[in-house]
């Protein structure tokens, strides 16, 4: 027998007991069961939805907390959306009606699934914080098939105790565990996360004339002092993520950091953003470039603060061009990152930073 059929016949069962080990592998991971619970906001998809939002928003003792509120909670939390319902109202109409979130969510977790699929059978679920589908619906959602896994997933790339924390507080206080459950509570500096951002950027910048003289204006989501001063890493992750952006983009443009959604007279992160822009309008800026960095899907604080106030704003200081890069939504960079942070969270790809 000449020696090259001997080897392969040497070889031979070899190769059928790896093919075999693979199967096996393959095989075990497609039959484990992951549910995945993606945490979000919220909105009010409906006029008629606005005030009961807002109230569900300011009964939330991680949003209005001072000594004794407990006792005037609820009371407070009525008056103000009492008051705010009306004008938060008309922006909802100005932006079609009703928030986009939920949609939006809804799409990111069915791609989601999509990108899971070739390594694990999994489910994923939304829980709202303020509104419908609530922590109560996604609980029962997950009551209608089994699991092996939960992964927890807020699809707040920062942590924060008014985001994050407040919404793992509510679903501790409603979930009783029945399984392995996984925690993802960060993710503001996954590769794929980055990127997907320099890539909305670079999108953008590509159709801009010269656009190396466009002024980008990081806008994160605003915090009360009071919250950063408790220990709240939700800044100094910022920070980094604007870095890791700046960093992995390397334009020459110059660059700053602000923040929104200020509500209430207490002292909150700054500067903010219609201070930013009338601080570059004051320099002779006519020309910016808005990157909504903490958000990974459209909703009232792009769509309206962003898009209409702040652009309105920045004209009437003569700030000629504004534009806004859209949010991540259902970016295959940003899904890939989500993808992957799951894998991970189960021990099944410890250590990798991305797939293809």
């Amino acid at each position: 027998m000449a020696a090259s059929a001997r080897a392969v016949l040497l070889i031979c069962p070899l190769v059928l007991n790896t093919l075999d080990f693979t199967r096996v592998v393959v095989a075990m991971q497609e039959s484990r069961r992951i549910a995945v619970v993606l945490f979000q906001l919220g909105g009010p998809e409906k006029q008629s939805a606005v005030e009961p939002f807002l109230y569900n928003l300011f009964c939330d003792p991680d949003i209005i907390n001072f000594p004794g509120a407990f006792l005037a909670r609820k009371a407070l939390a009525k008056l103000i959306s009492t008051r705010r319902s009306k004008v938060v109202a008309q922006h909802y109409a100005e932006i079609g009606g009703g928030s986009p979130i939920r949609r939006l969510t809804e799409v990111q977790g069915r791609s989601l699934e999509l990108a899971l699929r070739p390594h694990v059978s999994v489910r994923a679920v939304v829980a709202m914080r303020y509104w419908h589908p609530d922590t109560a619906e996604a609980i029962a959602a997950l009551e209608s098939a089994p699991y092996d896994d939960l992964v927890l997933l807020p699809l707040y790339p920062h942590y924060s105790f008014a985001t994050t924390g407040s919404s793992l507080k509510e679903w501790n206080r409603q979930f009783k565990p029945k399984a392995a459950v996984h925690l993802i509570d960060h993710f503001y500096d996954h590769p794929d996360y980055i990127a997907a951002i320099v890539d909305r950027m670079n999108n953008l910048l590509a159709v801009l004339p010269r656009p190396h003289e466009v002024h980008l204006v990081f806008s994160a989501h605003g915090l009360p002092m009071s919250i950063v001063e408790k220990g709240d890493p939700y800044p100094k992750q910022i920070d980094e993520t604007v870095k890791l952006v700046l960093e992995l983009g390397a334009w020459p443009n110059p660059h700053t950091l602000c923040y929104q959604s200020r509500v209430g007279p207490q002292k909150w992160l700054e500067p903010s953003l219609p201070d930013m822009l009338a601080r570059l309008a004051g320099g002779g800026v006519k020309r910016v470039l808005v990157i909504p960095v903490s958000f990974l899907t459209e909703h009232i604080e792009t769509l309206h603060e962003i898009n209409i106030e702040a652009r309105e704003h920045a004209d009437s200081l003569g700030i000629s061009d504004f534009h806004m890069m859209p949010a991540l939504n259902d970016s295959p960079l940003l899904i890939r990152a989500l993808a992957d942070l799951v894998l991970r969270s189960v021990g099944m790809r410890a250590g990798v930073a991305s797939f293809a």
